[in-house]
Parts: C-alpha cells; sequence; structure tokens
C-alpha cells in the first residue's frame, strides 16, 4: 500500500467533503426541529433519531474538516490511475438498492435489506479484486445481512413505534 501526502488542491477538496457534511448534519437538525417531540412507546420521540444521527455526522463532519485542514487524509492510498471506474461494481450495487426498493413492501424490510446488503458486497468485493462467488460466501453474506437487518426492523417497529413493511403480520419478520 502506497500512501501520498495530499496537494493544496487535494487539502480543499477534503476540507469541502467535511463542510457538506457538517451542512448535511445542520440540515438534517433543521428538519428534526418540525418533527413533534411527543414521546412515544419506549420514552421516546420521533424525533429522537434524526436528532442522533444529526449530532452524529456533525460530529463526524467537524473531524473531517479538522483532519484535512492539519495535513489532508495522510492515510490514503495512492490512485490507481484507472481510466475508468469499475463498472460491474456499480451495477451490483445498483442491482441491490433498485431491489430493496422494489421488493420492500413485498418481501419485507428484513429479507428486501439483507437482499440489498448481499448484492452490494458483491459489488463492492469486485471493486477490490477480491469478488467471491462460491456459495458458502453467499450464504455468510445472507446470514450477516439479516443479522444487520432485523435488530434495525425490531428496534423502529417494536421500540419505537415506527411501522416498517414486514413480511407477516406478527410485526417479528
Amino acid at each position: 500500500m502506497t500512501q501520498t501526502t495530499p496537494s493544496p488542491a487535494q487539502i480543499r477538496l477534503q476540507t469541502m467533503v467535511g463542510v457538506g457534511v457538517v451542512l448535511l448534519a445542520l440540515g438534517l437538525a433543521a428538519g428534526a426541529v418540525s418533527i413533534p417531540s411527543a414521546a412515544g412507546y419506549g420514552g421516546v420521540g420521533p424525533n429522537f433519531l434524526p436528532w442522533v444521527i444529526s449530532a452524529a455526522l456533525l460530529i463526524c463532519g467537524v473531524f473531517i474538516v479538522r483532519e484535512a485542514r492539519t495535513g489532508g487524509f495522510r492515510s490514503l492510498e495512492a490512485p490507481t490511475d484507472a481510466a475508468q471506474g469499475y463498472w460491474p461494481g456499480f451495477a451490483w450495487v445498483s442491482a441491490g438498492l433498485l431491489a430493496n426498493a422494489a421488493l420492500i413492501t413485498t418481501i419485507g424490510f428484513i429479507f428486501s435489506c439483507t437482499l440489498c446488503f448481499v448484492l452490494a458486497l458483491q459489488g463492492l468485493r469486485g471493486a477490490e479484486g477480491k469478488a467471491d462467488r462460491r456459495p458458502v460466501a453467499w450464504l455468510k453474506d445472507l446470514l450477516i445481512g439479516i443479522a444487520i437487518s432485523a435488530p434495525v426492523y425490531w428496534t423502529f417497529t417494536k421500540f419505537l413505534a415506527i411501522n416498517l413493511p414486514g413480511l407477516t403480520s406478527s410485526g417479528w419478520l
């Protein structure tokens, strides 16, 4: 892994990314102001999560700006000088996002998000040159996707009382 020292132009661009994240956080916070704060099931209101996300984004944005202004992102790998992007990876990730959007009301949040995770992971691994199309790898990715999406679904539906599309009427799938 070859690391490079960022040029002044790269430092400016990195600073702009950090400022963009800060502005996104402030925009999310401005939107959270308009959400009612009346506590729901579990003692938190519907504006709780937007406030948590905006605070986390603000902290990340400030750290990105600080890192950029104190010398840039020093641990970046050297660019590959590829003439174009990795289009098969883009196709895998796009297929995952589109499948999620198309199937979320049909197969439910957990399985549509799992499918999105599996397909996006295939694309990202392929972009790194580490594509693994063996059935055991697909199964492992599927189980990890379920392990991530199921607690998110349950947190929203059971603890925050926010309805997400489910596969069954029980509220657990």
